[in-house]
């Protein structure tokens, strides 16, 4: 049983922009494009590659909606290896000064 940690949607705004953080969203293109955390990189669930390769130094933030399917995903990767956290309520629960939108 692997362990995945949960951070809060609030503590997105510690990730941004940290060398050491990666952070993935993981909901439909349409959806990152209205609007998506600061440096996120967009791959969505449905199309996501579980042996893609990411970056092992860095710890992996994945979001989603309401934070179910980055669950599942954090959970995958951290079976090979990766450090990850999942975000509880996902991008849905975010209300930083950290937010890109769209127009």
């Amino acid at each position: 049983m692997f362990q995945v940690e949960t951070i809060s949607a609030k503590m997105l705004d510690y990730y941004v922009g940290r060398q050491d953080a990666f952070l993935i969203d993981i909901r439909q293109k349409e959806e990152y494009e209205e609007g998506h955390i600061k440096g996120a990189v967009n791959l969505p669930f449905e199309t996501f590659d579980m042996k893609g390769k990411f970056p092992r130094e860095k710890t992996l933030i994945i979001y989603c909606n309401r934070g179910g399917s980055s669950m599942m995903v954090a959970k995958e990767l951290a079976k090979r290896g990766y450090r990850t956290r999942s975000v509880v309520g996902g991008f849905d629960a975010y209300r930083g000064r950290n937010l890109v939108i769209s127009h």
